[in-house]
């Protein structure tokens, strides 16, 4: 069973306008509570007892939040600069192994979702095959996806995962910032600031690029008004 993740929360949110101005973007509260609370907490619930998160602009207020969490062991690695989602997984991986050596999750801090049968941390370790994959994507389809979505970014082709090439429209599947990762995924990887998007295509070149199509429904909090919206449809 993994036992340990990853929350990418480093970045500033500054489509999210005047809300970040003084509060990091994991801490904007959906229906009164922080989106990055709302991970942890499903986090917990599958059993992750080992938490890395990354932080840089207002960090300190992440931390000083996640401090009410029982229960779970917070690992942080703090980026003078933002290092996008490639680097600053690569930054951490000192703090993910030994427990990750056979793959860990991670996760973006704004999303929400709702399950519907199994979580999809559950779905994702059931589909988990570390011998054959160097990653592996919860992709959604575009009808399950709301709040900050414009296209997917993935077809389906012959069983295996392919991103957009410019120019496409209409990709039917989007990729939810949700997924297992295996370590040597950043074998070779630069030091700095990169695109973990870049690794996956890599992977995906090597046919070792998994995916599942995740059943639950899933809400992008990037705008003000995609916060709006996930309020809406997520109020009782």
């Amino acid at each position: 069973m993994i036992s340990i993740a990853m929350i990418l929360a480093a970045g500033r949110g500054v489509r999210m306008k005047n809300l970040t101005d003084n509060l990091p973007k994991p801490l904007i509260p959906v229906l009164g509570e922080p989106i990055i609370d709302g991970i942890v907490g499903k986090l917990k619930s599958h059993g992750v007892a080992d938490i890395v998160v990354n932080t840089c602009y207002l960090g300190e207020m992440i931390k000083a939040d996640l401090k009410k969490h029982a229960g779970v062991r917070f690992h942080f690695s703090d980026e003078a600069v933002a290092l996008e989602t490639g680097g600053g997984v690569k930054k951490a991986l000192p703090l993910l192994l030994p427990k990750g050596r056979d793959g860990f999750f991670v996760t973006n801090a704004d999303p929400l979702w709702r399950d519907k049968t199994t979580s999809v941390f559950a779905q994702l370790e059931q589909a988990w095959r570390p011998d054959a994959m160097d990653a592996l994507l919860a992709l959604i389809p575009l009808d399950q996806a709301f709040g900050d979505v414009s296209d997917g970014n993935y077809f389906l082709e012959n069983g295996r995962p392919r991103r957009q090439r410019p120019g496409e429209k209409n990709i039917p599947y989007l990729f939810t910032g949700i997924q297992i990762l295996h370590p040597r995924l950043f074998d070779g990887a630069p030091d700095g600031a990169f695109s973990v998007r870049d690794l996956y295509d890599a992977a995906e070149k090597k046919g070792r690029l998994g995916y599942i199509v995740y059943d639950g429904d899933w809400f992008h909090i990037g705008t003000p008004e995609a916060l709006a919206e996930t309020e809406r449809i997520l109020s009782p």
